[in-house]
């Protein structure tokens, strides 16, 4: 059985499409794009000790979030609906199933993900003000955190939250204008990374690399490169945002689709560079050895300078990421409240932004609540396997769909459509769901509590449904 959304009334006022192609690209790449790949490449290469194979891992990578570019294109070209895995699930499976999903992305996916990143950018941006207006503004931070109990770090972090939410309130125009702006900043920090390494940087000599891939030659490929496969699929992760916002696209059918390719083709390009240039600079080994191979790289391209470039990179990197997470996800909360799942103050927009207010201060404040208590981590370990389950079952939902009829469809006509399907849909879900397989192996605990947390959706869900709208 289908179940349909209420419609609004001609009281209710609805998202209004503001947001072009291009900003829509902005939007997909911000949402990929965050600190993962200033150290990723690290991580790849303490489990594959050949360049074919660390750089296959990216390659391997890049096929896996094409793939899951083109379903989500198919899906946001048949339901450009607001809200985009949350209106998916709704209408394909069971409203349970996609309030568990908002649920679960209120409380942890998002939020948290936004605690974690808006510490690291809050490290860098620190870093930097040492660097070059000296230790003032980090005393200042320290007093004012210290009069709550929380460290420098912590302090800007919610700063930093506090700004975009205030941002994005104002309307989704200017929380665009923001995004692209950032996004391509983004890009050229990450251009000048692989620029300066490539064209600055000596290269590495082989002789290190051959007695460290010699050394572990007797080590399972396969295994290891499954293992290596984790981290690449976490930094490609986050190209479904771009459709929580598809209520506020110009054109939606045309231009999410073209947006979801090109972001991601364009994220491709730069996560083959940079994990190319680390290789060519520091070698297998050298890139195994060190927690930070982009500092390293830019640390032998500029000297001490270099240091500094790399922490406006990833300040801009960070703070992309959070814009773009405060601008998409609040429309999954604004859609579950217009479904009567959630509260009503949820479902309005303010009359002048035209934006959904209380959403994105809900998700802002959550997200800040987490930074301050600093248990995101455990938090993000908790779910990483859960969020590669709805991955899986947004695939599983083109199936349901192609099954239907197009009187029941009428955007199907002329709508863009999967290439390879089945087989490619059948790939990207089954790669979901090996992820899945893999936490669950390697952390079972923490995966259990993943899976608790969103089961505790469940009673809420049905209680808020025996409540109706009241609430």
């Amino acid at each position: 059985m289908v179940i349909h959304p209420s419609s609004p009334t001609s009281q209710t006022p609805a998202l209004t499409p503001r947001i072009g192609l291009i900003d829509a690209i902005m939007i997909v790449i911000g949402g990929i794009v965050g600190a993962g790949i200033f150290r990723n490449p690290h991580v790849v290469a303490q489990e594959v000790h050949s360049p074919t194979l660390i750089l296959g891992a990216w390659i391997l990578g890049a096929c896996i979030a094409m793939a899951g570019a083109f379903v989500y294109a198919e899906l946001t070209a048949l339901r450009p609906a607001v809200g985009g895995q949350y209106a998916f699930f709704r209408e394909v499976f069971h409203p349970a199933l996609a309030f568990i999903y908002g649920w679960g992305l209120l409380l942890v996916v998002q939020t948290g993900g936004m605690a974690a990143v808006s510490v690291t950018f809050a490290d860098y941006a620190l870093k930097l003000t040492d660097a070059l207006l000296g230790p003032g503004t980090r005393s200042l931070l320290n007093q004012l955190g210290g009069t709550v109990g929380v460290s420098a770090s912590q302090c800007l972090a919610v700063i930093a939250l506090a700004g975009l939410t205030f941002i994005n309130c104002l309307g989704v125009q200017l929380g665009t204008l923001v995004q692209s702006l950032l996004t391509v900043l983004k890009m050229l920090a990450i251009g000048g990374l692989v620029l300066a390494g490539w064209l600055l940087a000596p290269a590495a000599t082989g002789t290190a690399a051959a007695t460290e891939i010699a050394a572990n030659g007797d080590r399972n490929v396969f295994l290891a490169l499954g293992a290596a496969m984790v981290p690449v699929l976490f930094a490609y992760g986050g190209w479904q945002t771009a459709c929580f916002v598809a209520g506020e696209v110009k054109n939606p059918r045309r231009n999410l689709p073209i947006a979801l390719l090109l972001g991601v083709l364009g994220v491709l390009l730069m996560y083959l560079g940079v994990s190319w240039v680390c290789l060519r600079v520091l070698g297998p080994a050298g890139l195994a050895a060190t927690t930070t191979p982009a500092a390293e790289v830019i640390q032998r391209a500029l000297g001490d300078r270099g240091s500094i470039f790399l922490s406006i990179g990833i300040v801009v990197s960070t703070l992309g990421f959070l814009s773009q997470g405060m601008l998409t996800a609040p429309r999954v909360y604004y859609a579950m409240a217009r479904d009567g799942l959630f509260f009503q103050s949820l479902a309005r927009l303010h009359p002048v932004s035209q934006v959904p207010v209380a959403a994105i201060a809900l998700q802002g404040v959550t997200a800040m609540i987490i930074t301050l208590i600093g248990r995101y981590n455990e938090i993000l370990n908790y779910v990483v396997s859960v969020d590669f389950v709805f991955y899986g079952l947004a695939g599983v939902c083109i199936f349901r769909y192609r099954r239907r009829a197009p009187s029941e469809d009428p955007g199907i006509t002329g709508a863009f459509r999967v290439p390879g399907h089945p087989w490619t849909t059948l790939f990207f879900i089954i790669c979901c769901w090996a992820v899945v397989a893999n936490s669950v192996i390697v952390q079972p605990a923490q995966s259990l509590i993943g899976f608790g947390v969103l089961a505790l959706g469940a009673p809420v869900y049905y209680l808020w449904h025996r409540r109706g709208s009241s609430v």
